[in-house]
């Protein structure tokens, strides 16, 4: 059975992120999206693990010896299921520098949760944010979780990032066994992060032998699922997701996506993608000073601003140069594959000439193309143009072009995100009239 799932989000307790994060409206999106396992995000938080608690229930699975999947108790129908996850920053000391460290968690059921809630809080303030401040490495991080509950799920967020994560140019490390030391080996997973693609890294061997995920990193209901990995399972269950992400494919021939269907095993079958260029951190460069530099470009200018000289931040391109062993490229056959994705909203608003995906009429013209052809991963995966088209001829030459990759895109840098552009402003104009 094919279950899309994003396993990384935030709750409205997790700073800047949006009200509307709760437990009804992720059912509801999850459902309108075509999202079938959701995160429940920052699950350390006291006040959101109360509402956990209180309203989910375990969802029906045949295996139950490793963990849950939750259900919201009140929804109509077990479609959309949740995972319990956190992710945590690690603030701590290691071979001489401080380092700066995202990881992502998932909690294979309420009780361990709660467990180790309750040793965090021994000594720590969870309270005053949904993403927890933690002066402890990740080493010491992951040997407390698996003394709680040896089912946990541990990976490094967004890897790429050069603030906050494993191989991140500003505060990471240069290799996994430098972060996480006698834990590396139950290290089964890494999130690629939005500004980074699958190709980009293949490039690195050391992550051949770990499962890929994609995850959406949500801080509002609607990014959810603007990326996501695609599963197929036997058992819709945390176990099954467990062994899927332990049991990696990439790097293993007889681990991978056809022989695990030829065998009629449950694997991860592909991901969906960001444009990586869209991503926040893709390209070198200076935000204050408006610099935004290709690796090559930013190399000339030995990694300073050419404005005002100050250092760049050097973004996530730049450091898979820095740290591959494999050129530009390379694919790693066994690997699940990928498809791009770029939200249906935000193609609607680029066929009306709207700056805002939020607007009114993108809305409307949202929910018409959901009522005629479903949700919105069937329509971004699944359904034929010309099905789209009998829709909404303007939105299907929009995912058209999403799908055939021929979008122009601007790169993102220094925290500012990218921009991808389906239509020229002339387009635009023909394009809003057919609506």
């Amino acid at each position: 059975m094919r279950q899309i799932a994003d396993l990384h989000i935030h709750s409205r307790f997790s700073r800047a992120c949006s009200g509307d994060l709760t437990l009804a409206n992720l059912d509801r999106i999850g459902r309108t999206k075509g999202v079938d396992i959701i995160a429940t995000g920052d699950f350390t938080q006291p006040d959101w693990f109360g509402e956990l608690r209180g309203q989910l229930a375990p969802a029906p699975a045949r295996a139950r010896k490793k963990g849950e999947l939750y259900i919201f108790s009140v929804a109509p129908d077990e479609k959309v299921k949740f995972i319990l996850s956190a992710e945590v920053a690690l603030i701590f000391k290691k071979f001489d520098r401080v380092r700066r460290i995202h990881l992502v968690a998932h909690a294979p059921d309420l009780d361990a949760a709660a467990a180790l809630n309750a040793a965090l809080a021994a000594k720590y303030n969870i309270h005053s944010d949904g993403r927890p401040i933690l002066g402890m490495s990740a080493e010491d991080f992951c040997g407390l979780c698996f003394s709680v509950n040896p089912h946990f799920i541990i990976y490094p967020a967004h890897i790429w990032t050069p603030w906050f994560s494993v191989f991140g140019s500003k505060s990471g490390f240069d290799r996994l066994e430098e972060c996480f030391g006698e834990y590396t080996g139950r290290i089964r997973a890494y999130e690629t992060g939005l500004s980074s693609d699958p190709a980009m890294n293949w490039r690195l061997s050391a992550l051949d032998d770990l499962t890929r995920l994609s995850n959406s990193d949500a801080h509002s209901l609607p990014n959810i699922g603007r990326e996501a990995n695609v599963f197929e399972l036997t058992d819709v269950s945390y176990d099954e997701l467990y062994d899927v992400i332990d049991h990696h494919q990439d790097g293993q021939d007889e681990r991978s996506a056809a022989a695990a269907r030829d065998k009629h095993k449950s694997y991860l079958d592909y991901t969906l993608e960001f444009y990586p260029e869209e991503g926040m951190y893709h390209y070198d460069g200076h935000r204050a000073c408006g610099v935004c530099l290709a690796p090559e470009a930013s190399a000339q200018h030995r990694g300073r601003c050419p404005v005002c000289h100050r250092p760049l931040t050097i973004g996530v391109l730049s450091r898979v140069a820095e740290l591959a062993d494999r050129p530009a490229g390379y694919q790693l056959a066994s690997a699940p594959g990928f498809r791009r994705l770029v939200e249906l909203d935000k193609i609607i608003a680029e066929t009306l000439g709207v700056k805002s995906r939020s607007a009114a009429k993108v809305k409307r013209e949202y929910e018409r193309l959901f009522g005629a052809l479903g949700t919105e991963m069937a329509i971004l995966l699944d359904r034929t143009i010309d099905e789209i088209k009998a829709v909404s001829p303007a939105s299907a030459e929009g995912i058209r072009r999403v799908r055939a990759e021929e979008v122009n895109i601007q790169p993102g840098f220094d925290g500012q995100y990218g921009q991808v552009k389906i239509f020229t402003a002339e387009e635009k104009h023909r394009q809003s009239s057919l609506l």
